[in-house]
């Protein structure tokens, strides 16, 4: 067990941390000078592959507000080989408010609901992996094994929806971990919230890399008729070999095109995320993947570059260096040359598309594309105009 310095302080254990709460304090120092966030080379915490099957990340390194590192350290009688397979598990979530606020100037939202805490996608670069160290959990292998469900947040919702000082605007959902992944099949959570939205003719905007979507046409359909509903599905690369690398429990690229196919045809708004692009790794898909959006009824694009906040970093460079050796140092080299010399920049503005000329290369690719197959033409906006506090049940008033 590695000595670290003084942890950072600790924020509250029900904090639910968005998408764009990425700004915070610096990793610390850790003694002789090498700092807590380089700490997994070091200390050797990558985890066997027969262990980590079906993951995207390579470690399990503690997390950074814990004051010891804790490491596999074989003592000579190979207990190494006894240790199990990382197994999917489930917590509840005790949260007693569902809708997290930002006030963040650089993103088209200021509330959000994420139904669950961790993701089984195990996206690699996924950049919400640092907020499992706000619950004493690695950002690594934990925060795609170790998940935590919010059973009552339909209830939450209504009751934070009927509040007389409640104000409409748009809720998005998926911008911190998706609320279809795998578990959903099981606990329906989001489901049910899309249910208390249609009932309180409420807008929702959805971000998810999952074809499990298409289970609630019926109640996306209905809301759509009313201009309440926009999905967006993140497309990252038409190579099943690297999605699968890359994304390993997310839908298979063919499976997300059909599921945009069928929302367009219901009439839901759907939109592509080419999202992140990773230079020298998929930036080449660009155009192609635009056109096969198209193709299936897609009207509107964005795209967000690879950012690497706090533990992500060294996450990503792993699993580089495991996959893709040989590109490792050029793809760091196009990032330091995006985030102004450095691994990441979350400057606000220029934190999602990067800055300097390889980023303005790219911007021009997305925005020649999107104008040769006609995306972006018109932003749809969402109503507010349907929405209506919810009441309580007249039938159990009565009683009263």
């Amino acid at each position: 067990m590695a000595q670290r310095p003084a942890a950072l302080k600790r924020p509250p254990a029900d904090l639910d941390r968005t998408a764009i709460s990425d700004r915070g304090t610096e990793l610390p120092s850790a003694p002789g000078g090498v700092r807590v966030d380089d700490l997994t080379g070091l200390l050797g915490v990558v985890v066997e592959h027969e262990r980590r099957r079906g993951r995207g990340a390579q470690s399990n390194a503690s997390g950074r507000y814990e004051p010891h590192a804790r490491i596999a350290f074989d003592d000579g009688w190979r207990s190494l080989e006894e240790l199990p397979p990382f197994q999917t598990t489930v917590q509840v979530d005790t949260s007693r408010k569902i809708i997290t606020r930002n006030q963040s100037p650089d993103i088209g939202f200021d509330r959000s609901i994420n139904p669950y805490r961790g993701c089984e996608h195990g996206c690699v670069y996924c950049f919400a992996r640092p907020t499992h160290a706000y619950l004493g959990l690695s950002p690594g292998l934990d925060f795609e094994s170790k998940l935590f469900v919010k059973p009552e947040a339909a209830d939450l919702l209504e009751r934070e929806l009927a509040s007389p000082n409640y104000s409409p605007k748009v809720i998005a959902i998926g911008t911190n971990t998706d609320p279809y992944q795998p578990i959903e099949r099981r606990y329906k959570v989001m489901r049910r919230i899309l249910e208390t939205l249609d009932r309180a003719g409420h807008p929702v905007g959805i971000v998810t890399k999952s074809a499990l979507v298409t289970r609630d046409l019926d109640i996306l359909a209905r809301m759509a008729e009313r201009n309440l509903a926009k999905v967006a599905l993140s497309v990252t690369t038409l190579d099943p070999e690297l999605a699968r690398k890359m994304e390993p429990r997310a839908a298979t690229p063919i499976k997300r095109l059909e599921a945009l196919r069928q929302l367009s045809q219901a009439g839901v708004p759907t939109t592509v995320m080419v999202a992140p692009i990773i230079p020298a790794l998929n930036d080449s898909e660009i155009e192609r993947i635009l056109d096969a959006a198209a193709a299936a009824g897609v009207k509107e694009a964005g795209y967000v570059m690879l950012r690497l906040p706090l533990e992500v970093r060294d996450l990503f460079r792993e699993w580089l260096e495991a996959n893709y050796p040989d590109r490792a140092g050029h793809v760091f080299r196009l990032v330091r040359e995006m985030r102004g010399g450095k691994d990441y920049d979350s400057e606000w503005g220029t934190r999602m598309k990067g800055k300097g000329p390889y980023a303005w290369l790219i911007g021009r690719r997305f925005e020649l594309a999107c104008e040769k197959l006609g995306l972006n033409v018109a932003k749809r906006k969402l109503s507010t105009e349907h929405f209506r506090h919810p009441r309580p049940d007249e039938a159990q008033m009565s009683l009263f």
